[in-house]
């Protein structure tokens, strides 16, 4: 039979790991892996090359859009679409493919934004932007996924995306500034 001196110290012993642990995975969780935003941007290239034909149905904007994932876990995202508005009316659509961003990287996704030309030439806002030299577009993105924490712990999140872009008619350039969010 166990002294009961030994049984004391032994479950106090093991009272205080238990607690540390405790404490650890507790501070761990609160601090380095806590879900982080991620950076998303999202920028036109080759204004200079865009056909700006007003009567065209279509006009296709080549654009890069760059995912910086902050975050100690992978984030894997099936294909889905941003709709670009003017003015609060939908005016196109970018797709964006399936990709796996790796955890605490950045990576870049080659796409183009459809407008619906006839739509934005259509509006009441047009020949304003238009005489003010920039057209104010605001792309919106739902990007469902999972998450995955060293090939353990998978988790469903989504990231919700906003940009908005200002295409400068004049210069043919562009200034993009997005804000986006990561909800498990």
């Amino acid at each position: 039979m166990a002294n009961p001196k030994t049984l004391r110290i032994c479950c106090g012993v093991t009272t205080t790991l238990f607690i540390a642990i405790a404490i650890t995975i507790t501070t761990l969780a609160f601090t380095v892996f806590k879900p982080r935003n991620p950076i998303i941007e999202a920028y036109p290239v080759g204004l200079k090359k865009v056909s700006w034909d007003l009567t065209a149905n279509e006009t296709i904007i080549p654009m890069i859009i760059t995912v910086q994932n902050k975050n100690y876990g992978s984030f894997q995202f099936q294909n889905t679409a941003a709709t670009i508005e003017y003015h609060g009316l939908s005016v196109g659509r970018v797709p964006i493919p399936q990709n796996l961003v790796p955890a605490r990287s950045k990576i870049k996704i080659s796409t183009s934004a459809d407008l619906i030309t006839p739509m934005v030439v259509n509006s009441s806002y047009f020949y304003d932007d238009l005489a003010g030299g920039n057209l104010t577009l605001v792309s919106v993105a739902r990007i469902p996924g999972m998450v995955h924490m060293f090939k353990i712990l998978n988790l469903h999140a989504t990231t919700y995306s906003t940009c908005q872009m200002e295409v400068f008619i004049l210069t043919q350039t562009a200034k993009s500034t997005c804000t986006s969010r990561l909800k498990l």
